[in-house]
């Protein structure tokens, strides 16, 4: 489906401009006409050509949403719908008010699919990189319930509680980021262009330089002489790791190691399955089916080994086995998680025991995560603070040296 742009006369006698998905130029000025619109231009999106031109249809971050764009829209429909407007009728209310050109062209040809008669659900697929599986499932199933605002709402809560997260861990590493990045600046241009200069003073003299001072320049001469060298080597080895990882067995098996790296591994695990059960919990409560809820939830996990895991305790359930057993035989997720699905599944309240351990492993992650950045950046000072030290001392040995050589 294509996007056009028009400049027509509106019922009232006002010049509006807009955007109309359609099939074709003669199906998208039919539906202007059906809406009473008097159209004055109508041409297809430069957007629309690129894409024709380049033989791709690029939809979801392609169309320009980005992750605070979805939690705006999912937020103002929640409101809309729940306040009993129409879905169409608030697609298009929010459009109308949308300041992004790309979000706006979304929005419309959501409004137009559901105007033909499609649901909700069902025009987001065709935006799937824009709407995943999650945010699918879950309109899918506040349209099956009645419910659509309530659900809507409650999405929209876990996206900025997504969003939320992200930011504060973001927030909380730049900082030791930018300060590994300073000292390791700091200490090279120290070795590459301070080290020599003071070297020069020591090559007229007929004497033994200390070993700290000889081992110092060795490091000195080798950054200068293969710095770059090393420097690409370690570029181009980082993309070739990141090729590999493109490659599902090798990815596989490096997610498979990472799990069992000591603290690190317990870490990523707790993290991975805090967004599971977060999600898990969420689907649930709008009322998804547990297996697609399972599958949905999968999305929100990188690792390859914990997604197998969500595989097989789909594949068990499906057979008919209790999901606490399924989980525990896995041994892929945290202890907690087959103890608050037997809790669930014994109470009748599967999602609301997942929410809450949602909430516990998602607070152990954020106490752990303050912690170890909390130890990162002493300790990037003082093996900043070392390395300075060590250099001056290099430089300062030869220099007693020579005085107590003078006074003796």
């Amino acid at each position: 489906m294509a996007a056009f742009e028009y400049l027509a006369l509106s019922p009232e006698g006002k010049q509006t401009r807009g955007v109309v998905a359609a099939d074709t130029a003669r199906a998208a000025r039919r539906e202007l006409k059906e809406r009473r619109f008097t159209l004055l231009e109508l041409r297809e999106t430069a957007e629309e050509k690129a894409e024709a031109g380049a033989g791709a249809v690029k939809l979801g971050r392609g169309a320009g949403l980005s992750d605070g764009d979805r939690v705006l829209i999912t937020r103002q429909l929640a409101m809309l719908i729940g306040a009993g407007l129409p879905v169409e009728e608030a697609l298009n209310a929010i459009a109308q008010q949308a300041h992004k050109r790309p979000v706006r062209r979304v929005l419309l040809q959501l409004r137009s699919s559901v105007t033909e008669g499609f649901r909700l659900s069902d025009a987001l697929a065709k935006h799937a990189r824009a709407f995943g599986p999650l945010y699918r499932s879950m309109v899918a199933a506040g349209e099956a319930a009645g419910e659509l605002g309530a659900v809507l709402s409650r999405l929209a809560d876990l996206l900025e509680q997504s969003q939320k997260t992200r930011r504060k861990i973001q927030a909380a590493v730049a900082y030791p980021c930018v300060l590994a990045v300073v000292a390791t600046f700091i200490v090279t241009a120290l070795m590459v262009f301070v080290v020599p200069r003071v070297v020069e003073q020591f090559d007229t003299l007929d004497q033994n330089l200390p070993l700290l001072t000889s081992a110092v320049i060795a490091v000195s001469e080798f950054l200068r002489s293969y710095g770059f060298i090393v420097f690409g080597a370690l570029v181009l080895s980082v993309i070739a790791f990141g090729r590999a990882l493109s490659f599902e067995p090798a990815k596989r098996a490096v997610d498979g190691f990472i799990l069992r790296v000591p603290g690190l591994g317990a870490y990523l695990r707790g993290a991975s399955a805090a967004r599971f059960a977060r999600t898990f919990g969420a689907l649930l409560e709008a009322g998804v089916p547990v297996i697609e809820s399972l599958q949905a939830a999968k999305n929100t996990i990188s690792n390859l080994v914990m997604r197998d895991a969500i595989d097989a305790m789909s594949d068990a359930v499906r057979k008919g086995g209790g999901l606490s057993s399924a989980m525990l035989a896995t041994k892929a997720f945290p202890p907690l998680l087959p103890f608050v699905a037997a809790s669930g599944e014994r109470s009748g309240e599967l999602g609301a025991m997942f929410e809450k351990g949602a909430d516990y492993l998602e607070n152990e992650t954020e106490s752990s995560t303050a912690v170890a950045l909390n130890l990162l950046e002493p300790f990037i000072i003082i093996v900043m603070g070392g390395a300075v030290a060590l250099i001056v001392l290099s430089i300062m040995l030869p220099i007693l040296q020579l005085n107590s050589l003078a006074l003796s």
